[in-house]
């Protein structure tokens, strides 16, 4: 922020209730480095230990959100901040509300004639018979996971019939709403922006079948290419789709979109997470970090953005 800005008192959420806890802690504490080294008055919140409307907010308050999952990803804490007259970065509650629902996030995108795997949602009572007969529809192997989480919490890929069971008993332990969609084969890529600027693709290569809990946050193992537009034609497609997929749900501030690449090239939507991990193995910083961002100018941007949109 320049010199002529307002002072700003900046708080970062971390933490919260959510199965993506201990990473919201790390993501919170990573940017509330960075936010200090460039000379910020930070003050950390954890919401599940502190009632926001009881905190002392400062003159000219900003929140950094870092809660990833249920309250901070869902469009609640975001409505609840509305409320109170305070700015904070991220998407609006309605974006929120609609990326974190994977299944309304996929209406919009089919709507929008956007490349998204063909799905069914059930409840999470659904009998052995009703999960089969979903599957059935998709025909060939399926993803099975819960509607609204991150991290990979809860996902399966099936390739014969008799895992849907168990797999969709698995997934219900994170939601109440569950998605099987048609599986994509293919590449992982991911494309992060900000407002409508995108930061270079990455393509993920990684042992595990996909890309999962475990190869994002443990496997050290996983590897990352880093492609510029001007470099990769299969780039360039996936950060159109991530574009358009971002303006469809109207987001603003950082962002990141999650696609499949298949065998014939054409890119998939997956989903959008308006809140992505900000942690030391995290994608964003490394997409950042190709442009020459330090993880200190990623930061600084997405405040930028923050005050901007608001």
């Amino acid at each position: 922020m320049t010199s002529n800005d307002e002072p700003r008192s900046i708080y970062v959420l971390l933490g919260g209730n959510s199965r993506e806890r201990e990473i919201s802690l790390q993501s919170g504490e990573a940017v509330s480095r960075s936010l200090q080294e460039s000379g910020h008055d930070v003050t950390l919140i954890d919401p599940a230990k502190v009632d926001l409307n009881e905190v002392n907010w400062e003159v000219n308050p900003i929140a950094v959100i870092m809660l990833h999952g249920e309250f901070g990803e869902d469009g609640q804490v975001q409505a609840q901040l509305e409320s109170m007259g305070i700015t904070y970065t991220g998407c609006n509650a309605n974006s929120s509300r609609l990326a974190f629902h994977k299944a309304a996030a996929k209406e919009l995108f089919s709507k929008a004639s956007l490349n998204t795997p063909a799905w069914q949602l059930l409840n999470a009572n659904a009998s052995p018979e009703e999960v089969i007969s979903a599957a059935n529809i998709l025909q060939g192997p399926v993803v099975i996971k819960p509607e609204s989480q991150g991290s990979s919490l809860g996902v399966s890929v099936i390739e014969h019939q008799d895992q849907l069971w168990n797999a969709f008993n698995e997934a219900k332990q994170f939601d109440e709403k569950i998605l099987i969609e048609t599986a994509i084969f293919g590449e992982d890529w991911t494309v992060a922006v900000i407002d409508d600027q995108p930061l270079p693709a990455i393509r993920i290569s990684s042992e595990n079948q996909f890309f999962d809990y475990s190869a994002k946050y443990i496997d050290h193992q996983t590897e990352y290419h880093i492609a510029s537009t001007a470099e990769s034609k299969t780039a360039q497609v996936v950060t159109d789709l991530s574009l358009q997929a971002c303006r469809v749900l109207g987001t603003s501030g950082l962002c990141r979109v999650d696609l499949m690449v298949d065998q014939h090239g054409v890119a998939w939507l997956l989903e959008v997470n308006t809140i992505p991990g900000m942690t030391d193995h995290s994608l964003v910083p490394k997409a950042a970090s190709y442009l020459g961002w330090t993880m200190n100018n990623l930061c600084e941007q997405i405040l930028f953005s923050a005050l901007a949109d608001r």
